[in-house]
C-alpha cells in the first residue's frame, strides 16, 4: 500500500512540475526559466525535479512530448472531416504547419526543442507522428491513391517537409505570409506522391 502511494505521489509530481514547466518554457523561454522558481510554483523542492526527470532537459523533453502530442491529436481531429485518406493526410500537414503560428508551439516545441534537445527525428513524439504517416502511406499505396514508393522514405520526406516548414513559420518575421507560402508548396510537394495529381 505504501509503494502504491509512492507511486500516486510520484506521478502526481510528475504532472505538476509538467504543467508548471509548460507554463514557465512557454513564458520565458527554456534557458530563462529558474527551477528553483519552478518547482517552488507547484510546492515541491528542486530535488524533486531529479527521479522524475533527471535533469532540466529531462524536463524539457516531457514538456515538448505532451505538446507534440497534442498538436497531433488536433492535427488529426482537423483532418478527420475531410472525404478521403489522401486528403486527409494532406490536412494534417496542413494543419500541422499551421499550428507554428501559436506562441506556445513556437516556443517550445520548435524553437527550445530542437535547440536543446537535438535532432527532432529521435523525439519519441516525432516517432509517433512518423508512424502515422508510415501507415497512411501504406494505406494510400494500397489503394492505389499514391505511386508505389519506398514507404519509410515518403512517410520520412512527409513528416520532414511539415515540420521544417513549421520551423520556417515559426521563425518568421512575416509568419502569416510564410503561413501561406509554405502550406501552398507543402501541398504542391505531397501531390507528387500521387498516381493521378489532383
Amino acid at each position: 500500500m505504501a509503494a502504491k502511494r509512492r507511486a500516486e505521489t510520484m506521478e502526481e509530481n510528475r504532472g505538476k512540475l509538467i504543467a508548471a514547466a509548460r507554463k514557465a518554457f512557454a513564458e520565458k523561454g527554456f534557458a530563462a526559466a529558474s527551477m528553483d522558481e519552478l518547482t517552488a510554483s507547484v510546492g515541491l523542492t528542486r530535488g524533486a525535479l531529479y527521479p522524475n526527470f533527471g535533469d532540466k532537459k529531462g524536463l524539457l523533453a516531457a514538456v515538448v512530448a505532451q505538446v507534440d502530442e497534442e498538436i497531433a491529436q488536433r492535427a488529426r481531429s482537423r483532418a478527420n472531416g475531410q472525404k478521403d485518406d489522401w486528403s486527409k493526410l494532406l490536412a494534417e500537414g496542413v494543419a500541422y504547419i499551421e499550428m507554428a503560428l501559436e506562441p506556445e508551439v513556437q516556443r517550445i516545441v520548435l524553437l527550445d526543442g530542437p535547440a536543446f534537445l537535438g535532432d527532432p527525428s529521435h523525439w519519441p513524439s516525432q516517432n509517433a507522428c512518423l508512424e502515422a504517416t508510415r501507415q497512411a502511406v501504406t494505406a494510400l499505396i494500397a489503394q492505389g491513391i499514391v505511386k508505389p514508393v519506398d514507404v519509410e522514405a515518403a512517410a520520412r520526406l512527409l513528416n520532414g517537409a511539415a515540420f521544417n516548414a513549421a520551423l520556417w513559420v515559426a521563425a518568421s518575421e512575416t509568419p502569416q505570409a510564410t503561413l501561406a507560402k509554405a502550406t501552398e508548396a507543402f501541398q504542391h510537394l505531397a501531390s507528387g506522391l500521387l498516381v493521378n495529381p489532383r
